[in-house]
Parts: C-alpha cells; sequence; structure tokens
C-alpha cells in the first residue's frame, strides 16, 4: 500500500488536470528503477492504462499503479509533496530504504 499525504494530492490533482488527465479516472504510476546516486530511484508519471500485472491502490481519492517489480520496494511508501526553501517536488517516505542520497530521488536498500 502507498499512502499519498493531502499536500501531495493537491499537487496531484492539479498536475494531472494541468496534462489534460482526469485525477478521478486516470492514475499516478509509481516505479523504481536502476540508476541514482544510491543504486535506485523513483519514477513517477500520469497513466490512463494499466497492465494486468500492476497492483492498484487508492489512497486520499487517488488512484496509484505499481508494477509487480516496483512493489516490493515500495511497501509502506508515503508521497509526499515539499514546497520549502530547499527544494520543491514530490518526496517519497520509504520505510524499506536503508540509505537516501542528499536529494531524496535515489535510495538503496
Amino acid at each position: 500500500m502507498i499512502k499519498v499525504s493531502d499536500t501531495a494530492k493537491k499537487k496531484v490533482v492539479e498536475l494531472m488536470t494541468g496534462d489534460g488527465f482526469n485525477p478521478t479516472s486516470d492514475y499516478v504510476r509509481v516505479g523504481v528503477k536502476s540508476g541514482g546516486c544510491s543504486g535506485l530511484s523513483y519514477d513517477l508519471k500520469f497513466d490512463n492504462t494499466k497492465d494486468d500485472e500492476d497492483k492498484v491502490f487508492e489512497d486520499n481519492d487517488v488512484k496509484i499503479i505499481v508494477d509487480k517489480k516496483s512493489f516490493l520496494y515500495l511497501i509502506g511508501t508515503t508521497l509526499e509533496y515539499s514546497g520549502g526553501l530547499n527544494g520543491t517536488g514530490f518526496v517519497f517516505n520509504n520505510p524499506n530504504a536503508n540509505r537516501t542520497c542528499g536529494c531524496g530521488e535515489s535510495f538503496s536498500l
């Protein structure tokens, strides 16, 4: 399960609408890929289709899809949005990560 904070929800709805997606029926696709300074990096995009093997979640009225491989790395993660002085963007609070890089975009287990 992936949780979505209130601030992340507001930003997701704003961005999805701006990109021509429907926040009530389309998805936020969250994944993990190789790369980044810590070994693995997060991938976040909007999608209006899902594959048969995707895991589907809904939290805070945001529909999330995760591919089967990435799911194991993301269990218990909370998607947040930060608009502070130290940077603006989505932040993944992942309890499975042993180490993260300074920018928060990559991690290792």
